[in-house]
């Protein structure tokens, strides 16, 4: 063994450490995770007043997987054609709304022109979720960068962010 292998001192090269995340992603992460901060639109939407938050937000009534009790999220829409809207799960397949979804698909949409309308839920694979992330993050690339780190920060790795699929409900 030569000294250089033998000594305690010497920096070995090792695989790249993932990427931290800055102090804005940490920010936005801690925010996200900040229960009033994130249910305070809830009561807008709630009073009809979710017009303010325009086309990117979306308030999505379901109802618990258990206690069947009706829940409310407000979510950023990733993606928006007539008659659909797709969001994102930014905290996973954890995430309590996106598990009560797939749980029993009942879903109730707010947007800012309509209130409480009756919408049925595709939950998107993995590759139809990440072609999805690609175009929302081309379109707004700042946003997406510093929510995808926040959500890697928060997952301790590569986060997977599934979509949700929103559309009218067949007759």
């Amino acid at each position: 063994m030569t000294e250089s292998a033998t000594d305690p001192w010497r920096v070995v090269p090792s695989e790249p450490r993932p990427r931290r995340a800055g102090l804005l992603d940490r920010l936005i992460e801690k925010v996200l995770r900040t229960q009033w901060i994130v249910r305070a639109p809830i009561a807008l939407y709630r009073a009809g007043l979710g017009w303010m938050f325009g086309e990117r937000l979306v308030m999505i009534e379901h109802l618990g997987r258990v206690s069947h009790d009706r829940r409310f999220v407000v979510v950023e829409v990733v993606d928006r054609q007539r008659n659909v809207i797709r969001v994102a799960s930014g905290f996973g397949t954890r995430a309590q709304w996106y598990r009560n979804l797939k749980a029993n698909g009942v879903a109730y949409l707010s947007t800012g022109g309509a209130r409480h309308v009756r919408a049925a839920v595709r939950l998107l694979d993995r590759a139809e979720s990440e072609a999805h992330l690609a175009v929302y993050a081309a379109r707004y690339p700042r946003a997406w960068r510093h929510l995808k780190a926040a959500m890697d920060d928060a997952a301790g790795g590569d986060a997977y962010i599934p979509i949700v699929e929103f559309i009218p409900p067949p007759r």
